[in-house]
């Protein structure tokens, strides 16, 4: 069957499941659980009211049960268990047998060193680049050049940077910018990407390329919503453009702030394709979700593959839960 007539079959199919579904309940609800009729007819009009909301969420309720909580209490099981004794439980072991293995301890600094440079770059970068285009003719233009890497997956900005990176012996032509600027200005080529510790800061630079524009564009909403009121008289009482710009503009959009940052947190935390497709964690670059991948597809060890994938959603939670709070808490 071509797949044009599959994503129709199945977009009808899914609309008539669903419309099928709300019908079907409905009427259960109102004429057998609940009939509006005889004498209970207000109270069974009023529980058919109270319980008709959950059976819209219940979809909803359904499919995160089955696609994000079942996973993650069988990855829980998987990393209580052993592969080689048949799937017997051996508790913390596996907990135990990864924090002896210094790959793990490897991936942790540099998942650390990751949080700490990718979002204050990304978040910087782009305050700066919001700042800046909203102050002049073309910024859409510009905006929409710097906000361009968000179009790309993070495999193909990793091949791109990749041949940004790329080495060639000496007397060959380099073909990669890096080492065609650094022989042009005299230099040795050099394999950049096995440079540690220096090759973490390369594979953060696709990163923050990508993050960059996102942070653009949330914070130049953020700061067009800046009353004009503010910032006129700022420039009335005498303020410079960069008083303006960290005493009156910065200040008002903290919270749009640590939005951001703690975004692309986030994404910092579950970070894979990159250092996968450019390094593959060799050289010193190993990170959590990459140690994760080579322990449960490559080595085939699922309980220490599990156990890794349980420490990165327990790094991602809390922070998760904050974002959640501190955005309700704006929002009321």
């Amino acid at each position: 069957m071509h797949p044009a007539v599959q994503a129709v079959l199945t977009i009808v199919i899914g609309l008539g499941a669903c419309i099928g579904y709300f019908w079907a309940s409905n009427q259960l609800l109102d004429r057998v659980i609940f009939p509006a009729r005889g004498a209970n007819i207000a109270r069974n009009i009023r529980r058919a009211s109270m319980i008709r909301p959950w059976l819209f969420l219940f979809p909803a309720m359904f499919a995160l049960g089955l696609y994000l909580a079942w996973p993650v209490l069988a990855t829980l099981w998987l990393s209580l268990t052993d592969r080689d004794q048949g799937g017997a439980f051996v508790g913390l072991a596996n907990y135990a047998q990864m924090s002896q293995d210094p790959k793990f301890w490897e991936a942790i600094r540099n998942n650390l060193l990751w949080l700490v440079v990718v979002p204050a770059a990304s978040t910087a970068f782009g305050l700066l680049a919001a700042q800046l285009t909203d102050r002049i003719g073309w910024g859409n233009i510009a905006k929409s050049l710097i906000f361009m890497p968000m179009a790309i997956s993070f495999v193909g900005a990793s091949v791109i940077w990749k041949l940004v990176y790329d080495f060639r012996p000496a007397g060959q032509e380099q073909i990669g910018i890096l080492n065609a600027i650094w022989t042009g200005l005299g230099g040795e080529p050099q394999t950049w990407l096995t440079m540690a510790p220096w090759n973490s800061f390369f594979l953060m630079a696709v990163l923050i390329w990508i993050q960059t524009g996102f942070a653009m564009v949330i914070l130049s909403a953020a700061l067009r919503g800046i009353p004009e009121e503010t910032v006129e008289a700022a420039i009335v009482d005498g303020a410079s453009p960069l008083q303006i710009f960290f005493r009156i503009k910065v200040p008002q959009i903290r919270s749009t702030i640590v939005v951001v940052w703690t975004t692309i947190t986030l994404v910092v935390l579950k970070i894979f394709d990159i250092v996968l497709a450019m390094t593959n964690g060799q050289w010193e670059t190993q990170v959590l979700a990459n140690y994760m991948y080579d322990k449960m597809f490559r080595a085939f060890d699922w309980g220490v593959g599990s156990a890794a994938a349980m420490v990165i959603m327990l790094l991602v939670l809390p922070i998760l839960v904050w974002n959640v709070v501190n955005v309700r808490r704006e929002t009321h």
